[in-house]
């Protein structure tokens, strides 16, 4: 059996993917150094780059192109990383984007060929399932490593390292499994998930090795919030006394939300678009679609150094001459300051809540975007949830770098607690920082560093149907039982053996799973009468169970959540201790 090498901190992002390693054959009693692995990509026809950062975006290219997106490994068909997000951006029907948010979307087949989604560039069979594409990612990541490594021996293929794979905090368990799903199908059997705010924390504590404790002490609770390219994540970790020792603990998740950069990208192309069609000059979509790349440029300057003042923008004509054909329009930095600020950053009171969509009865299929794009009233709603006042902030995400913004939201979070300070914890990583911090976890994994207490993120329920006579037209009535209370931590397991109750075996069943952010308090075995509006639903089991000659069977539960980190349910009968693995049958989709 191969022995690993290194630690692997893969962050596998909505917009981009980052890997991080530390050496294992040092000394464990200092904290390594972390490195961070180049990854050779194409960034044009025929043209392979190395960066850091591998923007994660699938392409499918033209047989014409095909033939000239060669890696080092070898012919990349599906292209991903630089040349897939830029070309994507031309030809948008043959670009697959957030591959990684449909994975927790259960609306749709996840395990099905659906994207790109309401492509007419792709035939069906070419089409990949979000499984398949977040797994042809981590493929990329595996053959560059692999690439980097290859005189080193088997000791150091990827797959043979200890591998620690990034989620955002508020995956559900099905989201968790698809994602591990995905790691097994590009080849890496071994891994454990990570949530990412905790990571981004890690690498904080990396960067001052043992003297984080001189920036915390025992009382203090630190919002995590970072706003990425796709979504915006927020947790809380407390930090406790422990016998004199500190001790961190993940006390709270929010929801995954789709709002991040690229709705302030959009939202500034299509301010510029307004401009010019003042002006006369309407834009198609193929413009459009170079408007907001080139959106996406200028935002991030301006906002970077606001002593530019303004930058320009140029739009490719589509007409015959190159130069008179262009269309050039001028971005001022209060442009971008009022737009992001108002839009994403409103001033709001501790008791504002997020706008509800109305208006159209119909909407396009797709993914959940958010119809609130002002960050701070899902912040404002998420701790008025947890009833907690944060006393530091670490941000992270590339929408945070500015600044300006991070001071904005300090003050607006300080103003909900009476002005009490809100002080900002420096994170030095920035991109880097969520797969440096996974890589130091497993580092902190042997023994060595300061762990997170954290467990499950949600509190997890099964519907019950109830023992009561049936009533014309009635539905059957549904319980919600808990099964699994938040913070359950992996390796753990759980029997519920208060009560018995009875499965239905031999014919069609489905099991209703349910989860709860804000109910941190039930206990397995615990039922709640009337869940409507307290539980969301994650996941439909539908399965036909084996009993033999039997049709009903008096079973008690048991849970059970990996070393992973997912979540496995099981049946198990009171006369001879049979078990019925109810772990993830879903059926998903419409059906």
């Amino acid at each position: 059996m191969t022995r690993p090498s290194y630690v692997v901190g893969i962050d596998l992002g909505t917009s981009n993917t980052v890997v991080a390693y530390a050496s294992l054959t040092e000394d464990l009693e200092h904290t390594p150094d972390f490195h961070i692995l180049e990854i050779p990509q194409m960034a044009g026809l025929g043209v392979v780059e190395k960066s850091t950062i591998l923007p994660s975006f699938l392409y499918l290219p033209e047989q014409r192109e095909a033939e000239q997106m060669k890696l080092p490994w070898g012919t990349a068909n599906p292209v991903v990383g630089l040349y897939a997000r830029d070309r994507g951006a031309e030809v948008p029907g043959r670009q697959i984007a957030s591959s990684k948010s449909w994975l927790c979307t259960d609306l749709v087949d996840r395990g099905g060929g659906v994207l790109p989604w309401d492509s007419q560039d792709i035939e069906s069979e070419r089409r990949l399932s979000p499984v398949v594409a977040s797994s042809m990612i981590l493929h990329h990541v595996k053959d560059a490593w692999n690439y980097h490594f290859r005189s080193q021996g088997e000791n150091f293929l990827l797959e043979n390292q200890e591998i620690f794979l990034t989620v955002p905090a508020s995956f559900d368990a099905v989201a968790r499994d698809l994602t591990v799903r995905a790691a097994q199908e590009a080849g890496l059997l071994k891994l454990v998930l990570l949530e990412e705010p905790q990571a981004a924390f890690y690498a904080w504590i990396a960067k001052r090795r043992n003297a984080w404790r001189d920036h915390v002490k025992a009382g203090d609770t630190v919002l995590v919030c970072d706003v990425g390219g796709g979504t915006s994540d927020f947790s809380l970790i407390r930090v406790k006394d422990a016998d004199g020792r500190l001790e961190l603990e993940r006390i709270a998740v929010g929801n995954h939300l789709l709002v991040g950069g690229d709705n302030m990208d959009l939202t500034l192309a299509y301010h510029v678009a307004a401009g010019l069609a003042a002006k006369n000059k309407a834009l198609d979509a193929w413009q459009m679609r170079g408007l907001i790349q080139r959106s996406r440029q200028v935002k991030e300057s301006l906002l970077k150094d606001p002593g530019k003042e303004s930058l320009s923008v140029t739009i490719a004509g589509r007409g015959s001459g190159l130069i008179a054909g262009t269309i050039k329009s001028e971005v001022r930095y209060d442009e971008v300051e009022k737009l992001i600020m108002t839009g994403f950053f409103p001033e709001c009171d501790r008791d504002a809540r997020p706008v509800q969509p109305s208006g159209s009865g119909l909407s396009e299929f797709g993914l959940g975007y958010e119809a609130d794009p002002a960050i701070t009233r899902h912040l404002a709603a998420f701790l008025a949830e947890t009833g907690e006042e944060p006393t530091a902030v670490l941000f992270n995400g590339g929408v945070m770098k500015p600044s300006l913004l991070r001071e904005r939201l300090c003050r607006i979070v300080a103003s909900w607690q009476n002005g009490k300070e809100v002080r900002e914890l420096e994170n030095e990583a920035g991109d880097l920082a969520v797969a440096m911090g996974a890589a130091y976890y497993g580092w902190a994994r042997k023994g060595r560093g300061i762990r997170i207490r954290s467990g499950l993120s949600r509190t997890y329920y099964i519907g019950v149907a109830a023992a009561m006579p049936a009533v014309p037209g009635i539905p059957m009535p549904k319980k919600a039982l808990c099964i699994a209370p938040f913070g359950m931590e992996e390796g753990s397991e759980v029997s519920i053996r208060e009560k018995i109750y009875m499965l239905n075996v031999g014919v069609p069943v489905s099991f209703e799973l349910l989860a709860s952010t804000s109910r941190r308090e039930d206990t397995p075995g615990e039922v709640v009468e009337d869940w409507q509006g307290a539980l969301v639903p994650v996941a439909r089991i539908e399965t036909r169970l084996d009993g033999g000659d039997e049709k009903r069977i008096p079973v008690t539960l048991a849970v059970r959540v990996t070393e992973v980190g997912t979540l496995e349910f099981f049946c198990v009968s009171e006369k001879d201790g049979r078990s019925w693995d109810l772990a993830f049958q879903i059926r998903e989709g419409f059906s």
